[in-house]
């Protein structure tokens, strides 16, 4: 078994829960919280604020980090898809959602950094965000993904789409949000993951997830990227403070290679020198957060086709199984029914559907995007 110690880190929050007791620590410089008073947003005025929809008064310090904004995470809160789109409604969501975190979670404020209802509503969730999307300096320390709170904006979308898809105002509200977190926050579309790329859960739900690398595109047609600034891969950078199911698939890997690793999600410390070893084996710097950065995951992912078996296998059949591909099955052997499975995600991807799972076909898999997806 794996030993799961995550201590205080150079780079992040001292991680002593999710919402509350959190800080961020750069250094020996520790970054202390402001009053947390809400207050409408002169650039972004078609977001509510804390104080429009009427939010309580935080629980405890909102702090902000000191780390750069890497990333933003999409999530569905496991609501009622409900058919009340009105702006009164999207403002008790935000009041029942704060009031879920605060007295069932324990938490300091609202989890997430925005809320999307599914009217089209954007709402400001944890205090003090849209302070910060408007200097777009540094973030508010959330707690909507353990790992990543210090230093990825994490957007909630009113409902549960696990078999529905979000309606079509709540998606265009959505990419106007993304749109206005990456220009503020200097972030890009390759840049929007989903929550179980770092965390063990169902959210953002299987049939939401199908429409990132949409979303992506609309993204990146809204702030003028062109094709050939898109990168050909954006791996997840999973690193020694996230656990999940792709952390998961990294140890299948990396213990068909000989590590002594048993696959189950969890960064601990055998995990920490599994992946300086492999760095440091292969000729890339070697992290101090042992975090799978592009180069180490392109080192380590190998090709597999019709005739393969074994612990890559497994790792592929495992992730494709959460990923909703149920009638997957984790047997080792690279069956027609993984195949199926793996060209319809070379599809979604707008990769050839040859069902060899290339290094592209990798990244896509375990949460990526690739050049491809970006259709315009």
């Amino acid at each position: 078994m794996s030993t799961h110690r995550h201590e205080v880190d150079r780079r992040t929050l001292l991680k002593a829960g999710l919402g509350t007791g959190i800080a961020a620590v750069v250094g020996t410089e520790l970054f202390v919280a402001a009053p947390a008073g809400a207050a409408p947003s002169a650039m972004f005025p078609w977001i509510i604020d804390c104080d429009t929809w009427g939010a309580r008064p935080p629980g405890g310090a909102i702090q902000i980090t000191g780390n750069l904004t890497n990333k933003i995470i999409l999530h569905h809160m496991a609501f009622p898809n409900v058919t009340d789109y009105s702006r009164d409604h999207a403002m008790q969501l935000a009041r029942d959602c704060q009031n879920l975190h605060m007295d069932g979670n324990g938490w300091a404020d609202t989890g997430q950094h925005f809320t999307v209802s599914r009217g089209g509503y954007v709402l400001e969730g944890r205090h003090r965000t849209l302070e910060t999307l408007d200097t777009g300096a540094h973030q508010v320390i959330a707690a909507h993904c353990p790992g990543e709170n210090g230093n990825a904006i994490g957007i909630e979308n009113e409902g549960t789409y696990i078999t529905e898809t979000p309606p079509d105002a709540q998606l265009d509200a959505l990419v106007r949000l993304c749109v206005a977190v990456c220009q503020q926050f200097r972030l890009q579309p390759w840049d929007i993951f989903g929550h179980w790329d770092f965390y063990p859960t169902q959210c953002p739900g299987t049939a939401f997830y199908r429409l990132f690398p949409m979303v992506r595109s609309r993204v990146a047609a809204a702030l003028g990227t062109q094709q050939p600034a898109i990168p050909a891969r954006r791996w997840p950078d999973i690193w020694r403070f996230v656990d999940g199911p792709v952390v998961q698939v990294a140890q299948y890997l990396l213990a068909d290679l000989g590590y002594p690793l048993h696959p189950n999600g969890d960064f601990g410390y055998d995990m920490n020198a599994a992946v300086a070893d492999f760095q440091a084996n292969h000729g890339i710097p070697v992290d101090p957060d042992a975090t799978f950065d592009a180069a180490t995951w392109e080192a380590l992912v190998p090709t597999l086709g019709k005739d393969a078996s074994g612990l890559p296998v497994n790792a592929l059949q495992y992730l494709l199984g959460r990923k909703g591909y149920d009638d997957v099955t984790m047997s080792g052997e690279f069956d027609h029914t993984t195949m199926k499975a793996v060209q319809d995600m070379q599809r979604l991807h707008g990769l050839v559907p040859n069902g060899k799972v290339d290094v592209d076909t990798w990244c896509a898999i375990v949460g990526g995007s690739v050049r491809s997806a970006f259709q315009r």
